[in-house]
């Protein structure tokens, strides 16, 4: 069969025996259409059949999950009357909820105000302003630290100083939860299987809450776990600095409303150096870019699957994906520059996946020495 037969071939099959302008055609209106159905991928599973599944969010348009909350909260704000026709959006942002709404603006013809910090990658804050997104920044240059509670204050005095202008609060907003009830019907129909564990970063908690409250709806027993950098004070402890961009809340900083501890079997915490060792070695294993705090959560999950029962499903919300942190975490003269490169912590990342690739091919065929380890 030739190259030509197998276009003709495959065109009929595409086709499946319509004349052409009688299929229907793949084509949205909009980018926010192409919002959700992202896929899952298996990153590893244990010898006795649990495994690990990452709900690849950054196949999302801007990268990132928070696109489903940032539509969300217009769609509400719209319906109810917060955000009138030609309104003022105004959020205070680390960067993906500020790309959602940027989307969001463009399309639906709104301004936007993003109240930012030099904490966000920079990358974000580029992409915000090629929308036509406003930054507004409360820190001067020298500081690259997370500023979450002067960003909110100044958020809000924005919006109160103007007619028309509507300050989200994402970390308040019951939208924001309700923009992930559709992850939750997505793992329901991509699995033939309940979600036994849900593991995710916990930022403003709208990912992990309303994802898991919708999959308990729906009957799961999903066992919900929340990590958060070394330093947040989500789940209690002395607060400090951290580097995990989008994630937790800081000393000082208010902990939102989205954040439903009912909802929380399990609160736990993880360092910079652990999180970013994990996505560094993933990117240079299987190709998969993920970023920092994504790497937080999945070195928890990582651990997880060898204290949990034979056969169970834990997944992973990858809200991001690495590649806008090519300036930071996959950077070894930043990381070197904030003491977070550490070999040591790579090391312990790769042995844990190669004992996994071990034992699967162990119980699969004993025979087989199972994946070498790479360096």
């Amino acid at each position: 069969m030739t190259v030509d037969d197998v276009a003709r071939t495959t065109d009929s099959a595409d086709r499946g025996d319509r004349p052409v302008g009688t299929r229907p055609e793949n084509i949205v209106g909009s980018v926010s259409d192409l919002v959700g159905r992202t896929p899952l991928i298996e990153l590893c599973r244990t010898g006795s059949g649990s495994r690990l599944l990452l709900k690849l969010e950054q196949f999302n348009p801007t990268g990132s999950a928070k696109i489903r909350m940032a539509r969300q909260m217009v769609l509400d704000a719209e319906r109810d009357g917060r955000l009138p026709p030609g309104g003022h959006i105004i959020e205070s942002t680390s960067g993906n909820t500020g790309l959602g709404l940027a989307v969001m603006a463009a399309e639906r013809g709104y301004r936007f105000t993003a109240v930012v910090d030099n904490h966000a990658a920079k990358d974000k804050l580029r992409a915000m302003a090629a929308m036509g997104t406003r930054l507004v920044y409360v820190a001067d240059t020298s500081d690259d630290g997370p500023s979450a509670t002067a960003r909110e204050e100044h958020a809000a005095e924005l919006a109160e100083a103007e007619d028309g202008a509507y300050f989200f609060d994402q970390h308040n907003n019951p939208s924001n939860a309700r923009g992930y009830h559709a992850l939750a019907h997505e793992l329901r129909t991509d699995l033939n299987s309940d979600v036994d564990y849900l593991v995710s970063s916990v930022g403003t908690g709208g990912s992990l809450f309303g994802t898991a409250r919708e999959l308990r709806r729906l009957g799961s027993s999903v066992t919900v776990i929340g990590v958060e950098p070394v330093g947040s004070i989500v789940f209690g402890g002395p607060g400090g600095p951290y580097w995990q961009s989008g994630t937790g809340t800081p000393p000082g900083g208010e902990i939102g409303s989205t954040i439903d501890y009912e909802l929380l079997d399990e609160g736990v915490k993880v360092s910079d150096v652990h999180a970013f060792a994990t996505a560094r070695v993933v990117a240079r294993r299987n190709g998969l870019m993920l970023g920092g705090s994504v790497g937080g959560a999945v070195y928890i999950a990582m651990r997880l699957l060898r204290e949990i029962p034979s056969g169970s499903t834990v997944v992973t919300i990858a809200c991001d994906g690495g590649e806008k942190y090519l300036d930071t975490i996959f950077n070894d003269e930043w990381m070197r520059d904030k003491d977070l490169l550490s070999p040591a912590a790579e090391g312990e990342v790769r042995q844990l996946l190669d004992e996994y690739a071990r034992e699967v091919s162990s119980a699969s065929d004993p025979r087989q020495p199972g994946r070498p380890t790479q360096a």
